[in-house]
């Protein structure tokens, strides 16, 4: 007698299998060794035993898939409750240097449906030591290479831009709907506006600013600390730039993956 089918989902189709685990099942398939076999969010060439509702995924490297089956392998990967979760967010990001060109682009990776994207500045050679643009990028304006490095890493994120300068008069009107806003100026100025002005006009939403990312070494100072219910800041709080002590690409991006590693875990928590 044939055991009882399960029924699993492929590549976001669903389908019925005699299999009883995934190596078995992956087998089955006759594709070739290097395919990326991926086990309920879990890249694996390990037999891990099958159950009801199971999601599989069999990518073949080097090859692009239709974007329906890009969008379910993402969310695959991601874990699929979170994922849907981050879709269905918005986060806003004010400022495009160093820490927001590579806050929105772990967001996009990560799945989060809507980001908007505020900068006024165009790409210039001193950019390219920090930030997440190219040379192909120079004299454009921040927010439209962005746009472009986004679409070509994640289609299904939507982006809105504002090439603009925020102060505290259209300061009311940018972020709608967003959940989270993350503060990524690298002028002390901007900072200080957008930390004492935001929560009059946006009292519920959430601001995740940067303070102390300068210089290198001293990896483990930068820390995310809560200050209020709605405003965390991520930095050592201490290494300002200054003559002798620049912005350096590593410690830049660990605090810039600070702050984006919060917007998933409140996202996730709320």
């Amino acid at each position: 007698m044939s055991s009882q089918a399960l029924y699993i989902t492929l590549n976001g189709v669903p389908l019925a299998t005699q299999a009883r685990d995934s190596l078995e099942f992956f087998q089955s398939l006759n594709g070739k060794d290097s395919d990326v076999w991926i086990v309920n969010g879990f890249a694996t060439k390990e037999p891990v035993a099958l159950q009801n509702g199971d999601e599989l995924f069999c990518i073949p490297k080097g090859v692009l898939p239709p974007q329906d089956a890009l969008d379910s392998m993402m969310r695959a990967r991601h874990t699929p409750k979170l994922h849907n979760k981050l879709k269905q967010a918005k986060v806003a990001i004010c400022g495009l240097g160093g820490l927001g060109s590579h806050i929105a682009i772990m967001l996009a990776r990560s799945g989060v449906g809507e980001l908007i994207l505020i900068d006024f500045d165009v790409v210039e050679p001193s950019n390219l030591n920090r930030q997440a643009y190219a040379i192909s990028d120079l004299g454009k304006y921040k927010t439209s290479a962005l746009q472009e490095h986004i679409r070509q890493i994640n289609p299904y994120t939507t982006t809105h831009i504002h090439t603009l300068k925020i102060d505290e008069y259209n300061l009311p009107t940018l972020f709608g709907d967003a959940r989270i806003v993350c503060e990524a100026f690298d002028n002390p100025l901007a900072k200080a506006m957008l930390a004492q002005n935001f929560h009059k006009h946006y009292p519920h939403t959430f601001l995740i600013c940067a303070s102390g990312l300068a210089g290198y070494g001293n990896s483990n100072a930068i820390q995310t600390k809560q200050f209020a219910p709605y405003l965390y800041i991520c930095g050592d709080q201490v290494s300002a730039a200054q003559v002798g002590r620049g912005l350096m690409s590593p410690r830049v991006n660990i605090c810039a993956a600070h702050q984006a590693n919060l917007v998933l875990e409140l996202l996730a928590k709320n």
